[in-house]
């Protein structure tokens, strides 16, 4: 088999410790190998860094190893090696090796060599310090729905029932109302006037919704989660100033992602922090798709179809992109609103919502590969669409049955 790479290494990567394999030209036409082991202290990793220098090697290849091979990735790019590969284990591991530390470097290696690997898109540094941020925005702001719905049940075990009435019980209205009781107001009248704008209208049943067996423990509980829900909150707006500060020199590409209908400033955000601005590394839309994993299954043998279900993708920009298509299919008159809707009668609103959010991510490689905003289609695009449709294929039966078919305009009513 022929050797694509002449100096390379394969590492198997853990924890504690890292296996080196490096592969290079004995001098007599055959191959050397030499395997190392090093711990992963950056100490370690740098002097693997020098022996790998040592050797001319100018590829290494890893397995993408939860959290592990990080650390080295980042030793190794910062010490300037030519070519770093991250490979799936699992693509690795449905061809047949030996499985131990050295058997896993030596093979990953032996491999590598013969270009019999396909890597994994590893963002550049400014990417991933945008994309720590952005993920762990998203989890936080999990934190703070979450803690809400449990302020939501302390109310509901105590009688009350201000959700039925407020829409957001952490609105200004309803945070009024919770911090007097807190605080040891339970009169339900002085409770209602607390109400500001449109919620003012509905004092009568606000009264009726106050009054319940609001005791003590609730309200420490209540009082614990209100705190929580401030920091959190704090904790998010911090975030915010960050990500605005690191994702500034993206900032036209994050605005022209804001042109599509259903993604707002910090979706746009999170969609940059995932797949970066730099589309080379995904040749068509359709592989940037297949890596998200929001694109159909592709699983046909014996010439029949099996289960179409979406390959597992990115997780983090697949929620993004179906919250998106979810905004997107309440827009007013665009080409998305109308492609979820007419989805949605056949197929159902979460698969339509997964369809959307394909073609948003198509949308998004477009604008980003071409540096250009967005121009919607429109609502009736569909409507077009098929009416040309229709008028194609009723032309090519007639032609099939012999006919010679001229098509020009009814006349005006």
């Amino acid at each position: 088999m022929e050797v694509m790479l002449e100096r390379c290494a394969g590492l198997d990567v853990g924890k504690r410790e890292v296996v080196a394999c490096v592969r290079t030209p004995d001098g007599a036409g055959g191959r050397r190998v030499e395997v190392r082991t090093f711990s992963t202290f950056t100490e370690d990793l740098e002097a693997l860094a020098a022996w790998l220098a040592e050797n001319q090697v100018t590829a290494v290849v890893m397995e993408a190893t939860g959290q592990y091979w990080k650390p080295i990735w980042y030793v190794l790019e910062e010490a300037g090696l030519d070519e770093l590969k991250l490979v799936n284990a699992r693509h690795v591991k449905m061809l047949p090796g030996r499985k131990t530390d050295v058997g896993d470097a030596a093979w990953l290696a032996d491999l590598f060599e013969h270009g019999m690997l396909r890597g994994s898109f590893v963002p550049p540094a400014p990417i991933r310090e945008l994309r720590d941020l952005t993920r762990y925005r998203k989890r936080l702001v999990q934190d703070r729905a979450r803690e809400t719905q449990r302020v939501a049940r302390i109310l509901e075990d105590a009688g009350i029932k201000l959700d039925s009435v407020a829409s957001d019980i952490m609105g200004v209205s309803g945070r009024a109302m919770l911090d007097a009781l807190v605080a040891g107001e339970r009169d339900p009248g002085v409770l209602a006037e607390l109400a500001k704008g449109r919620l003012r209208s509905k004092r009568h049943e606000l009264r009726q919704a106050l009054r319940g067996q609001f005791r003590e423990h609730h309200a420490q509980l209540i009082g614990l989660q209100l705190g929580h829900i401030d920091h959190l909150t704090a904790a998010i707006a911090a975030l915010d100033t960050r990500v605005d500060e690191v994702i500034d020199p993206f900032a036209a590409a994050r605005d022209r992602l804001d042109t599509i209908p259903g993604v707002a400033k910090r979706a746009a955000e999170c969609i940059i922090a995932e797949i970066g601005t730099d589309m080379t590394v995904f040749p068509t839309p359709a592989h940037l798709a297949s890596w998200a994993g929001v694109c159909p299954g592709n699983n046909i043998t014996g010439g029949k179809r099996r289960s179409g279900h979406a390959r597992p993708g990115d997780q983090w920009l697949r929620e993004i992109l179906i919250e998106s298509a979810w905004a997107a299919a309440r827009s007013r008159d665009t080409y998305l609103a109308a492609q979820f809707w007419r989805l949605a009668r056949r197929i159902g609103r979460k698969r339509a919502a997964l369809a959307v959010s394909h073609s948003i991510l198509t949308i998004a490689w477009h604008l980003l590969a071409t540096d250009t905003v967005y121009e919607d289609l429109g609502a009736d695009w569909f409507t077009r669409h098929d009416h040309q449709r229709s008028k194609q294929r009723a032309l090519n039966t007639l032609q099939a049955l012999g006919y010679t078919v001229t098509i020009e305009p009814a006349a005006a009513a």
